[in-house]
């Protein structure tokens, strides 16, 4: 990889040791992960529980997700606090009478409760974890949410997912979404190297096909909101263009997103139609996303012409830029990916690390000074740190593949 320097960042010991610094102070975060009603709390801007969030089932696995990873590393805490939190999966957050999983703690007693794909996602991916680890119940709660997966949000005639069913799982919404799609994509591929059967893997790749079919049709920014028979509804939200989960336009983010998963996704199938489309998944969103200038970022979100529409620069964004690019910098060799990569690091040190109260500002304004239009507190880990793990190690098909190897 020609960098122009003597060393690739992604080689380099000092970086790499750098990144296991960093990795350190974000997992020391929190004056306590746990909720009073079971699973992980909501933390604020300086790591307390903010305990006007119930516990939400997805930041409960993100975070049991994280430290799961953590102990498998050698981190002394970590498994204690995954264990704590993820004891909420197996009982306040899941619903022992209809089965799957509430989206939070409130719900059990909420006349409109939903449960969604995106929930279930991350239900699989913390317990796909658990099981790497060797949890007593993690193989068991791997094979339950599987089970509701397949049973609930699987449509093997689009080969995708659907979104959101009613509590008692009556009725499901017309609504489809790219994003639960997507997390499931990640899910799916640690629960199969996590042991579960092969076919998780298969239908996480024809998830992924069709992403590429649809992003390719429209210029490579991908459509995010469908019919229920998978029509693109590009206008969708177009009256609230800053929802945190199903804003209107492109999502830059995931247009990153997407390019990291399509590379760890073909490592072991016949993938160069895939590897293609991330590079101009990646392409797209880097063109259309960063805002360069004396205060640099990623804005949200985009229009369908690559216009900036919500320009607010959230931490998650950076963070999966990052990781795309080591991704592809690894893969590919190619050094316009390594300079991406180093360009965005600092951008995330000089602004989004949060040296005084920890973790990362979860998002800053356009002038990048911190704000809560779309997010307020630093709820979870998640992106962060896995950004700093995919830049530290090779890439894999999943972060329990690229832990698990590295754990040896």
């Amino acid at each position: 990889m020609d960098t122009g320097d003597s060393r690739s960042w992604l080689t380099l010991p000092s970086h790499q040791l750098w990144l296991d610094t960093e990795s350190s102070r974000l997992l020391d975060f929190g004056t306590t992960l746990d909720h009073p009603a079971g699973g992980a709390a909501w933390l604020d801007d300086r790591g307390n529980p903010d305990l006007d969030h119930p516990a939400q089932t997805y930041i409960t696995a993100r975070m049991a997700h994280v430290h799961f990873l953590a102990s498998m590393l050698g981190r002394p805490g970590s498994r204690r606090k995954a264990d704590r939190v993820f004891e909420g999966l197996l009982t306040t957050l899941r619903d022992s009478t209809n089965g799957g999983w509430f989206e939070s703690s409130a719900d059990a007693t909420s006349p409109d409760a939903v449960k969604s794909a995106y929930t279930h996602a991350f239900v699989v991916l913390a317990a796909s974890a658990a099981t790497a680890v060797g949890h007593p119940q993690g193989r068991e709660l791997l094979d339950e949410a599987l089970d509701t997966v397949e049973r609930r949000f699987w449509d093997d005639h689009h080969g995708m997912c659907s979104d959101t069913w009613t509590a008692d799982w009556s009725v499901l919404d017309d609504y489809r979404g790219i994003n639960a799609n997507m997390h499931m994509v990640e899910a799916l591929l640690a629960a199969a190297d996590a042991g579960a059967p092969r076919i998780w893997r298969e239908r996480a790749l024809r998830i992924c096909d069709n992403v590429c079919r649809w992003a390719e049709a429209n210029d490579w920014r991908v459509p995010e909101h469908f019919t229920a028979e998978w029509i693109p509804q590009l206008e969708y939200n177009s009256d609230d263009t800053a929802n945190q989960f199903k804003p209107y336009g492109a999502t830059v983010g995931h247009g990153f997103e997407w390019a990291r998963l399509l590379v760890q996704a073909s490592l072991d199938a016949s993938g160069h139609d895939r590897i293609a489309a991330a590079r101009a998944l990646y392409h797209r969103a880097a063109v259309d996303g960063w805002q360069p200038g004396p205060t640099p970022g990623f804005v949200y979100t985009t229009d369908w012409s690559g216009e900036p529409v919500v320009t607010e620069r959230l931490h998650w964004v950076l963070c999966e830029a990052i990781g795309a690019a080591a991704t592809l910098a690894r893969h590919t060799r190619e050094d316009r990916y390594e300079q991406d990569y180093r360009t965005w690091w600092d951008v995330a040190a000089e602004y989004f690390l949060d040296r005084v109260d920890g973790s990362w500002h979860h998002e800053l304004d356009g002038s990048n000074l911190p704000a809560a239009t779309v997010w307020s507190g630093k709820p979870d880990l998640y992106h962060a740190v896995q950004a700093t793990w995919i830049s530290r190690y090779e890439p894999g098909s999943s972060m329990v593949a690229v832990l698990q190897h590295n754990s040896r």
